[in-house]
């Protein structure tokens, strides 16, 4: 029995924060799973991946910001973005990928372009509720935009007729723990808190939360358990807050168990990255959302927006995000535990956990001489349009 021939390659182009590289790595084990050959390219200035990713044949490539502070970044970085599309531009004509598939980001842009001028099959994801800077340049030139969310505003008017919602890509740690029910909360039982900041922690929650809890009614107090990601800086002064009120809680700068730590919680407190939304959504938990004043466009304020609007989650901006607000919000949600039940579930229904397989559909799809279409072991598209 002859053997089937080699299945094309597709170059993924990611680099940068975690929000760019997780859907990254979540479509290459996807795609590596169905026997496609992947690449991929990135950026001189980021680190080595680790995942998959890694994993992966590898080229860098210059970048440069798309937007700079004064003339001379602004100079620099035209050049650096000019000199990346060109070195991309060689690439892709050595590679000859059937598609390319980028995911914002100023690491991207380069071999995004490359592919519109060499009239390579592309697509671009977004993970956020506002289309990034990175996939605006490039979202009327790129046959396909994946969108995470339902309603993603900033998309141009001539791109929106190419707007599929996959969702956002999660890791399999993830979509392993979305079967568990969310923990009974009843009686005097305990209560599981959750909070997470990020990769690096948010300083605001290690102030905010221990003089939250020392503002709650002491039995209530008591029955709480936390579980809180700090800076390496804040850590020490939380511990020492929260044994002064005899709250058990367990803190680290990094969990490698965050998912099970999810699907144990009555509730989370964190900022609302799109990994965030999506593995919340994904285990389905309520969550009371603190969106980074800073993010680009506002960013993570229209993604906590989102999941607040069917009813999965709270939101309270930055600003407003005192020990007083939060005891409040506290004592009222634990003292409904239907409240949070159905937030739970309302979280759950919002989630994509085959955003992956979703995603992966999309791309293949895209191959030239309907590629995907004819592959046996490609289940159809099961994508909705977007109703931009």
């Amino acid at each position: 029995m002859a053997n089937s021939p080699a299945k094309p390659l597709i170059v993924l182009a990611a680099g940068g924060t975690g929000g760019h590289v997780f859907p990254a790595e979540a479509l290459a084990a996807e795609l590596n799973s169905r026997g496609y050959q992947l690449a991929l390219v990135t950026d001189r200035r980021g680190g080595e991946l680790s995942g998959r990713l890694g994993e992966l044949e590898t080229h860098r490539v210059r970048a440069g910001g798309i937007a700079g502070k004064g003339v001379f970044a602004r100079i620099l970085s035209a050049c650096e973005l000019l000199i990346g599309t060109v070195q991309a531009w060689f690439l892709l004509r050595r590679l000859k990928p059937a598609v390319v598939v980028g995911f914002g980001g100023y690491a991207s842009v380069p071999t995004m372009l490359a592919a519109a001028y060499s009239g390579t099959k592309a697509a671009i994801h977004e993970q956020n509720a506002v289309l990034g800077r990175a996939n605006r340049l490039l979202a009327s030139r790129v046959e396909t935009i994946a969108t995470s969310f339902e309603k993603v505003s900033a998309i141009p008017e001539d791109a929106k007729p190419n707007v599929i919602v996959t969702g956002m890509p999660v890791r399999p740690a993830v979509t392993s723990v979305r079967d568990r029910t969310y923990p009974e909360l009843a009686g005097e039982g305990e209560i599981n808190l959750a909070v997470f900041g990020g990769s690096q922690g948010a300083r605001i929650f290690s102030e905010v939360v221990p003089e939250a809890m020392k503002r709650l009614d002491e039995n209530l107090r008591h029955r709480i358990r936390i579980t809180q990601q700090s800076r390496p800086e804040d850590i020490e002064q939380a511990k020492a807050a929260y044994s002064a009120i005899e709250v058990e809680a367990e803190l680290s700068t990094f969990f490698n168990d965050v998912p099970i730590r999810i699907a144990d919680a009555h509730l989370v407190i964190c900022r609302s990255g799109a990994s965030s939304i999506a593995e919340l959504t994904t285990i389905g938990r309520p969550a009371i959302f603190v969106p980074y004043r800073h993010a680009v466009d506002d960013h993570q304020s229209r993604n906590a927006h989102a999941v607040d609007e069917v009813g999965g989650g709270w939101l309270i901006p930055e600003d407003a995000f005192t020990d007083v607000v939060l005891a409040e919000r506290l004592a009222a949600l634990f003292a409904i535990p239907r409240m949070l039940e159905n937030a739970a579930a309302a979280a759950k229904s919002a989630g994509v956990p085959d955003a992956a397989a979703r995603l992966a559909d999309m791309v293949v799809d895209l191959m030239p001489n309907g590629n995907g279409k004819s592959d046996p072991d490609t289940p159809d598209s099961n994508d909705q349009r977007a109703a931009a």
